[in-house]
């Protein structure tokens, strides 16, 4: 009970060091990914994504373990920045447009039908139901990060993760 007590007392610590090198490593192609997403223009998610790491370094001391991880934290700084952006190119269309035109290698023709429909099928979805998406695959953030980014409960954004992948099924298996 005493240390529970001395615990909740002492400063929470940030990671230990080189945290955020390992922090770097581990998610620039996806930030990359999850800032083209949402972008559509890949200059711009380069930009946005530099930007996002070097406001994460210069923040780092502020980083605080007991509200999320390093991950989740990251990502929240890159979709604000993405959306700093959009609202600079007053641009009319949605924050969560289409998905980005980078074109993967396929294996086979199978993967790249595969891959043209569920892009296809995520370019019919809500955007809400969009990003819930980007944010799972793309940052692949667990639902506890997605609820702190969304400022929902776990399990709503359980909840409405599962609608949304239940929509992207529905509208997959009409397109193919």
């Amino acid at each position: 009970m005493i240390r529970a007590i001395a615990r909740s007392a002492a400063p929470v610590e940030a990671p230990g060091a080189g945290w955020f090198e390992e922090l770097y490593r581990s998610s620039l192609a996806d930030v990359h990914a999850y800032v083209g997403s949402l972008l559509r223009d890949p200059a711009a998610a380069e930009d946005v994504t530099a930007a996002a790491f070097e406001r994460a370094y210069r923040k780092r001391a502020t980083f605080d373990p007991a509200r999320g991880t390093p991950r989740a934290w990251l990502f929240t700084i890159a979709r604000n920045g993405a959306r700093d952006e959009l609202r600079r190119r007053r641009r009319t269309a949605s924050l969560l447009g289409e998905v980005a035109a980078d074109e993967p290698a396929f294996e086979d023709e199978d993967d790249r039908m595969r891959h043209e429909t569920v892009r296809a099928g995520l370019d019919r979805l809500d955007p809400t139901q969009r990003e819930l998406i980007l944010l799972k695959f793309h940052a692949q953030l667990s639902n506890a990060e997605l609820a702190k980014l969304l400022g929902c409960s776990v399990s709503n954004a359980g909840t409405r993760l599962c609608r949304a992948l239940e929509r992207l099924r529905e509208v997959c298996d009409v397109a193919a």
